[in-house]
């Protein structure tokens, strides 16, 4: 595992709770629309996880909880030790994944490892393998399973999608709220063209303001909470 960033205070990334981010390298998709192509390519310096745990020791009582984002958090095989280690220090504990190690997330979700998980969902299935850039069947399989894991209430979450010009288009949105719902809690995230892992994406126009509030009023009866982001 390596940490290759950290952001030391967040008000917005862990719902209603002051958190920091630690950011992990490495990641199994490789969506064209990316905003992390860093930590994708592990370019980001290595913070030693030393050096991350005295900072948690020290933000003890001004911060409540940790996200654990990336990259992709699930490809690494000592991420649950590593939230163990995080939950010592009485922090409340965010995942944020793409779904596709399904296992993974069910190991850290029974051993209460985690405290929320924000899984994002990227496209309707038949679109999934243009979306993540790669072709495993697994993968989808995978992303199923996380999603009906996730349902049955055994940790809080909440589903999102980037919409991603090029890529998706309102219909599809609308059929992955289709595919996921209903559900909790499902947030539209509109694509911002900056620092994409694919270079060509940084010159496409988001989707338009309304539009992304036409599709959020289309699907806004499959979830509890339906917003944009």
């Amino acid at each position: 595992m390596e940490i290759g960033g950290l952001q030391k205070t967040t008000l917005i990334d862990y719902p209603g709770i002051v958190a920091c981010t630690v950011f992990l390298n490495g990641c199994n998709f490789s969506c064209p629309w990316c905003y992390s192509p860093e930590l994708k390519k592990y370019k980001n310096p290595e913070i030693p996880k030393q050096k991350f745990f005295s900072f948690l020791r020290k933000r003890k009582g001004h911060l409540e909880g940790v996200v654990v984002c990336g990259g992709e958090p699930t490809i690494n095989p000592d991420l649950p030790e590593f939230c163990r280690e995080i939950k010592q220090f009485g922090y409340l504990v965010k995942l944020d994944t793409n779904g596709s190690n399904f296992e993974m997330l069910k190991k850290l979700a029974d051993e209460k490892l985690i405290d929320y998980v924000a899984m994002d969902v990227k496209a309707p299935p038949e679109k999934y393998y243009e979306a993540i850039g790669v072709v495993n069947e697994n993968y989808l399989a995978n992303v199923e399973q996380s999603i009906d894991f996730l349902k049955q209430a055994h940790v809080d979450y909440e589903f999102r999608t980037t919409f991603a010009p090029k890529i998706l288009e309102a219909q599809d949105v609308i059929d992955i709220a289709d595919w996921i719902g209903p559900a909790k809690k499902y947030y539209i995230q509109n694509f911002i063209p900056q620092k994409t892992l694919d270079p060509a994406f940084t010159k496409l126009k988001p989707h338009s303001d309304d539009e992304v509030l036409k599709v959020k009023q289309a699907i806004a009866s499959l979830f509890d909470v339906c917003e944009i982001r």
